[in-house]
């Protein structure tokens, strides 16, 4: 059974209007990474994840085909938030002996229905939900059992930390006690391992940066020139974190005709944040999951620990973790 719930409305699809200009008339100008994700965006981030440099997917797929298993083990419901892709989807219901029922929430209806007929081989029902994680939460069915929400693949590092809490505790709202909370997390390492993986050599990052123009140039009729900003990503140590940003190569007057004619000038060699990607380490999980009432139960790596997927559960009365 395939059932398909949607929750976006008209003042949903004004975000990439409201995030534009919000962003571009700060002092420090910068746009939300989630209007990356386009067509062509999408296109792009997949053959990055295909790139030598590029770690988190391979590394996080690994530990999800060799823990499937103990990570899915008495689960009843997979919830994957910002599900993207079926790969690991498939992984985590495969994993799990028990599990009827998957809902994948994502802001792309096509993404949301394609999962339905990419796992259609499989004996489970799927409730697909069309909505933002950020505002959508609680909309979200009612559970069938025992739950485990998945949100991989290290997009939990693109919130910055005050953000990153809060949107941990609405996802801990959807967690009763016995279920549990999956959390891909890429950790703290090397710098030049990190920088590369955001800077490959054949600059295919660099296009999925500048592609948030061209979403911007065709939704709103921007008219930046893609080819006068140059890809930036450096490891900020003492925020360990991944920044990327687009620097402006020459003087530039950008007019945005959706947001009533918005004149945005950049200097030479100003920048434009579009990412931040936070690198964790044990302590600084553990602390983001108490703050939002979680434990972290587990820190399940790879071996060289480049990369973990976070088990939390719902802490008890005494803040310590629920004990099954």
């Amino acid at each position: 059974m395939t059932i398909v719930d949607s929750h976006l409305d008209v003042a949903a699809e004004r975000s990439l209007a409201d995030d534009v200009f919000d962003g571009l008339t700060r002092p420090f100008k910068e746009l939300p990474p989630k209007h990356f994700y386009d067509a062509r965006g999408s296109e792009l981030f997949e053959a990055i994840c295909a790139q030598p440099e590029y770690y988190p997917t391979r590394t996080e797929l690994a530990i999800l085909q060799e823990r499937a298993g103990e990570l899915m083990d008495g689960i009843d419901e997979l919830v994957e938030l910002g599900s993207g892709a079926t790969t690991k989807a498939r992984l985590l219901l495969e994993g799990g002996d028990s599990v009827s029922r998957y809902v994948p929430v994502d802001v792309s209806s096509s993404v949301v229905r394609a999962a339905a007929l990419e796992l259609a081989d499989l004996d489970v029902d799927v409730h697909g939900v069309v909505a933002d994680v950020e505002r959508h939460l609680d909309r979200l069915p009612a559970p069938t059992g025992r739950r485990a929400v998945a949100f991989l693949g290290g997009t939990i590092g693109n919130f910055t930390p005050g953000s990153r809490r809060r949107f941990l505790r609405s996802v801990g709202k959807l967690l009763e006690p016995g279920d549990r909370l999956l959390l891909g997390t890429d950790l703290v390492k090397d710098p030049a391992i990190v920088e590369a993986a955001y800077d490959d050599a054949a600059g295919v990052t660099a296009q999925f940066n500048r592609n948030v123009l061209a979403v911007c140039n065709r939704e709103l009729g921007a008219d930046f020139d893609l080819d006068q900003f140059e890809h930036v990503a450096f490891f900020d140590r003492v925020h360990e974190w991944v920044e990327m940003r687009l620097r402006a190569l020459t003087p530039q007057r950008v007019t945005i005709p959706a947001l009533d004619g918005l004149v945005v000038d950049f200097a030479h060699r100003e920048e434009l944040r579009t990412e931040i990607s936070a690198k964790f380490t044990r302590a600084r999980i553990a602390a983001d999951l108490a703050a939002a009432g979680l434990v972290l139960e587990e820190l399940v790596t790879d071996p060289d620990e480049w990369f973990a997927v976070s088990v939390a559960t719902v802490a008890d009365a005494d803040g310590t973790r629920f004990r099954r």
